[in-house]
């Protein structure tokens, strides 16, 4: 899977996710997610956590553990009605980033199968 280093460090994780959170508040397919978020502290405040979290899942630094006590997804997005085409919206949209940015090969393809099945284990509503 890859690593904070295939990413190009605390920057490249910068990067990657603004471009995601550019991504879910101008491109379509992204209208759900952003009302999601809007129901939460917002597109700024997630975009900080997103990093945070991120980091230490990639084997950084786990600040978001540190700041939080956990990096428990299910209990991070406890509050948040996540339909399954909520997750596949969240997938299109980090594949976009990820594609965006340059980040391919066999490393990668692990880390999109990590995220994919992160995703599918927050779905908790149906409609």
């Amino acid at each position: 899977m890859a690593k904070i280093d295939d990413i190009g460090g605390p920057d490249g994780l910068h990067a990657l996710v603004n471009r995601f959170y550019d991504l879910v508040e101008t491109d379509p397919r992204g209208a759900d997610l952003l009302k999601l978020h809007f129901r939460g502290h917002g597109v700024a405040h997630a975009r900080v956590e997103q990093v945070d979290f991120m980091l230490g899942f990639l084997g950084g630094r786990r600040i978001y553990q540190e700041r939080h006590g956990h990096m428990n997804l299910r209990e991070i997005h406890d509050h948040v009605a996540i339909r399954k085409e909520d997750a596949e919206s969240w997938l299109t949209l980090m594949d976009q980033a990820l594609d965006d940015l340059g980040h391919g090969g066999p490393e990668f393809d692990t880390l999109r199968a990590a995220l994919r099945r992160a995703a599918l284990v927050l779905v908790n509503r149906e409609d």
